[in-house]
């Protein structure tokens, strides 16, 4: 066999500034792709996210710039670590800790673990409040707690991620009537676009819940549009019968219908879960 056949092909990473390479993709949404990076100085795996800046729409790379804005002024160890950026000609890239396990939503695919029991479900959700509650005293609303947006290590420590939607809880935003987050984890409040509070980020938690015990969140089975309509006429959203009666009243303390409350104190969720 010859030198040629044995001798194994390496794949040439892009390098970003003399600092990171550029790996394989892990994930993409609605302004860019995610890739694995190496930080070039001390070895460190990073995620990176790539933004092209060609043809993006003003309004686009605003929310962009306040998704950095936000994260690098949070530091708790269940948010994802904003680590710094880099701007070229025609991308912008967002550096951030890397969390080896990805996400809760891609962990629970039938084609990987499936649905999780309710002992792990309680381990995951307890750190999400934390990182809520966190969150929700430096005035940020993240508005798309969901599985994808839960990313976890492999030591089992949960990081919220994804802030391209939260928002700064201000009296301006009191008046801000904008439909956003992900259609079956909004809250009623959100859809009926009558202003955002803590209170829709823990409605999203409950949705996440079922989520993750049941691999869809509520009304899965429906459109979009008619899943919307039902959120916000239903006294809550449906809750299987099959969960403990913990779980249950966690769900329905989730679901109550809240309307613009201010620094809302949600400790009483961790004496139900």
């Amino acid at each position: 066999m010859s030198r040629q056949s044995t001798t194994p092909h390496f794949h040439k990473s892009k390098t970003l500034d003399n600092k990171y390479m550029l790996g394989d993709e892990i994930g993409k949404g609605a302004y860019g792709r995610v890739y694995k990076g190496l930080d070039l100085e001390n070895g460190d795996f990073v995620a990176i996210k790539q933004v092209s800046l060609e043809n993006i729409a003003q309004e686009d790379l605003n929310i962009i710039m306040q998704e950095i804005d936000l994260l690098k002024n949070l530091n708790h160890k269940n948010i994802v670590k904003y680590l710094g950026s880099l701007k070229t000609k025609t991308h912008l890239h967002i550096i951030l800790e890397y969390v080896e396990n990805g996400s809760l939503a891609n962990i629970i695919k039938p084609n990987k673990f499936g649905p999780f029991p309710e002992s792990l479900v309680t381990v995951y959700i307890a750190q999400v409040l934390e990182g809520l509650v966190y969150l929700h005293e430096q005035g940020v609303i993240h508005r798309d707690i969901k599985g994808a947006n839960i990313l976890t290590t492999k030591e089992g420590l949960v990081k919220l991620a994804d802030f391209g939607v939260a928002t700064k809880l201000t009296e301006a935003d009191v008046n801000t009537h904008s439909v956003v987050g992900t259609p079956y984890w909004m809250a009623p409040e959100v859809i009926e676009m009558s202003g955002v509070c803590a209170a829709s980020d823990i409605w999203s938690v409950g949705c996440t819940v079922i989520e993750l015990l049941t691999c869809v969140p509520p009304y899965y089975d429906l459109q979009p549009m008619p899943a919307l309509f039902r959120i916000v006429q239903d006294d809550h959203p449906p809750i299987p019968d099959s969960l403990s009666p913990d779980i249950t009243d966690f769900l329905r303390q989730c679901f109550k219908k809240v309307y613009m409350l201010f620094h809302n104190d949600f400790s009483f969720l961790y004496l139900c879960i």
